[in-house]
C-alpha cells in the first residue's frame, strides 16, 4: 500500500468514527420519554453543565415535538446558552420561543432574558455600541410591553446603564472630532448627547464642548446659549466654571469672588 493511500485509508476511518461518534451524540435522547429527557435536561442545568442542558432542552423539542414540554424547552434551552455565556445562541432560542408561543405566561420572561442577553455583551465604550444600541431596544421594549411586572423595574434600571455607554461613545467620537478641528462634526455629537441622552452623566460635558466648539467658530451668540444651559442645570460643576472662563475671558478660579458674587456676574454675562 502506498503513503498516500496509507493516508487516505486513515483519514477515512478516522472521518468514519467522526461521523459515528455524531450519530451517537444526537441519538443520546432518540426513544426516551418525554419527561425523562427533560428532567435530565433539569439536572444538566443544576449541575451547571449548559451546553448538555440546552442540548437536551433541544432533544425534547425534536424528539417530542407536540408535547407540552416541548414549549417549556425551548426557553430553557434559551435560558442554558444564557448560562453558558452563549447570548448569541440564547437570543436565537428565545427569539424562536417568542414567535411561535406569543401568548405564553412565560413571555415576559422570555423577552426579559433576551434583554439580558445583549446587555450582559456590553462592552467598553471605545468598541462599537451596536450590541449596546439592540440592549436599550429590548429593555425598551420589556418595559413598554410589561410595565407593572418586576422585568420592567430591573429594565429601566440597567436602561440607564445602556444609555450612559450609548452617551458616552459619542462623546468620545465628538471629542477625536474637536481635537481635529472638525468643529460641525463635533458639535453634531455633541448636540445628540444633550438631546438624547439628557438623564446622562455626560450631558454637561457636552454642554461645555458645545460652548467650546461654538467659540471656536465664532458663533458667540450658540455658546452663550449652551453655556445658560449648563449654568441653570449645573451651577457648582466644574464644566460651568471652565465655560465661563471661555466664553467671559475671565478665571473666575483665580478671583476670591463668594460664590454668590460669581453666579451673578455669571448669569448677567449670560443674559
Amino acid at each position: 500500500m502506498s503513503k498516500i493511500s496509507g493516508i487516505g485509508l486513515a483519514l477515512g476511518v478516522a472521518l468514519a468514527l467522526g461521523a459515528c461518534g455524531s450519530t451517537k451524540e444526537q441519538d443520546i435522547s432518540a426513544g426516551k420519554p418525554v419527561q425523562a429527557i427533560y428532567n435530565e435536561a433539569v439536572n444538566a442545568l443544576e449541575a451547571k453543565n449548559y451546553n448538555r442542558a440546552a442540548k437536551l432542552f433541544d432533544d425534547v423539542e425534536r424528539e417530542h415535538p407536540y408535547s407540552v414540554w416541548a414549549t417549556k424547552a425551548q426557553l430553557m434551552a434559551g435560558y442554558s446558552h444564557y448560562q453558558a455565556g452563549q447570548y448569541d445562541e440564547a437570543v436565537i432560542a428565545i427569539d424562536r420561543f417568542i414567535q411561535l408561543h406569543p401568548g405564553n405566561r412565560d413571555v415576559a420572561y422570555a423577552h426579559y432574558l433576551k434583554a439580558l442577553s445583549y446587555y450582559e455583551q456590553i462592552s467598553d465604550v471605545v468598541r462599537d455600541q451596536g450590541t449596546t444600541e439592540s440592549a436599550r431596544t429590548a429593555l425598551t421594549e420589556v418595559i413598554r410591553r410589561f410595565p407593572n411586572t418586576r422585568y420592567a423595574r430591573d429594565a429601566r434600571l440597567k436602561l440607564d446603564l445602556t444609555k450612559d455607554h450609548l452617551a458616552g461613545k459619542e462623546m468620545e467620537v465628538g471629542r477625536y472630532y474637536l481635537m481635529r478641528e472638525h468643529y460641525l462634526a463635533a458639535i453634531n455629537r455633541f448636540r445628540r448627547v444633550v438631546d438624547d441622552y439628557q438623564t446622562t452623566s455626560h450631558v454637561p460635558e457636552a454642554l461645555h464642548r458645545l460652548v467650546e466648539s461654538y467659540s471656536a467658530l465664532g458663533i458667540e451668540n450658540e455658546a452663550r446659549k449652551a453655556a445658560a444651559v449648563l449654568g441653570h442645570n449645573f451651577p457648582g460643576s466644574e464644566w460651568y466654571i471652565d465655560s465661563y472662563t471661555i466664553a467671559a475671558g475671565e478665571d473666575v478660579r483665580k478671583k476670591s469672588a463668594d460664590k454668590k458674587g460669581f453666579l451673578t456676574r455669571a448669569w448677567d454675562w449670560v443674559f
